[in-house]
């Protein structure tokens, strides 16, 4: 549960001369106690329930997306240490990097002396940070709905006032801001069909991920199914094969389609449809936090490109 806005109960000049004016500033006294420390309770994505019985001042977070919804919260003042990827906003640039899912600096980090660690699943320093009694959240997002879901989730654990409103505040102006980004997609492309390449290796962004979710509300048709899974590694034919008539990845990667065997063939390549992003836009495309709006507008902006009107 969190902790409830403070409402001081006004007491009549009278009752103050009375035992029962005592007894009510004692009540309110008590009843002011017991919400300051009501611990919050989560469960984080490894199924561990943690509590939370007061709330952090010094958070240290290892995974971008959760330091930009710290921010998005309006509580970035309370971030000591980040990830050596986290660069938004301007403010986290300044804070110590840490390494990041396989070579955090645990030493550096345990000096920064944190009582909230917010890291990924897959984070390799969980159980040693948790042997030495500092506090541990693990919540790695691969849906909309889970991306709601940590927003309230982080809210509640930093007990911030109001903190359900305000979670759901910031959940509101995110599905307004898609809302408006899927308005401004070109009527040609609407249906056409859509391969994301989401990392080296031939992983794919599927229907079920959170980019997969984004690419739908701009009407586009995954080639990557939800049966697939989030983030799946297509095999190279497969692509081929599912001929997309849209391709979107990042600037390296698209360096390097002319020696992938058998991909001229595909529609995309042929009619030179695709959609390249330098390393800044692809933070904000890949990253399941609070701008997944800016992401929907860069994706939009491209379509324009490709299918002007």
């Amino acid at each position: 549960m969190m902790a409830m806005k403070l409402v001081r109960p006004l007491v009549l000049a009278g009752a103050l001369l009375t035992g029962a004016g005592v007894g009510l500033i004692a009540q309110a006294q008590q009843t002011e106690t017991s919400q300051v420390v009501k611990a919050f309770q989560l469960t984080d994505d490894r199924g561990r329930v943690v509590v939370i019985d007061k709330a952090p001042q010094r958070i240290v977070t290892l995974l971008p997306s959760l330091g930009e919804i710290v921010c998005e919260l309006k509580a970035c003042e309370l971030l000591v240490g980040v990830d050596r990827y986290s660069n938004w906003p301007e403010r986290v640039k300044s804070l110590p990097k840490l390494g990041g899912l396989d070579d955090t600096q645990l030493e550096a980090l345990v000096k920064l002396k944190p009582d909230l660690v917010l890291l990924a699943r897959s984070s390799r320093v969980t159980q040693r940070l948790e042997s030495m009694g500092i506090k541990v959240v693990a919540l790695e997002p691969q849906s909309q709905e889970d991306m709601h879901r940590v927003i309230q989730l982080i809210a509640g654990a930093l007990h911030l006032p109001n903190a359900k409103e305000r979670a759901e505040t910031l959940w509101q102006s995110i599905q307004q801001k898609l809302d408006a980004a899927a308005l401004r997609v070109p009527a040609q492309a609407k249906g056409v069909r859509i391969y994301f390449e989401a990392g080296s290796g031939y992983f794919a962004a599927g229907e079920a991920s959170y980019i997969g979710e984004t690419l739908k509300r701009l009407g586009l048709v995954n080639v990557v199914t939800a049966s697939m899974g989030a983030f799946p590694q297509v095999n190279p034919e497969f692509v081929v094969k599912a001929n997309p008539q849209i391709i979107f990845m990042g600037e390296r990667a698209a360096n390097d389609l002319p020696s992938r065997p058998g991909w001229q063939r595909i529609e995309a390549i042929q009619q030179q449809r695709i959609c390249s992003f330098p390393p800044a836009q692809s933070d904000i495309i890949v990253r399941s936090g609070p701008r997944i709006p800016e992401a929907a507008e860069l994706m939009v902006a491209c379509l324009k490109r490709l299918y002007p009107a």
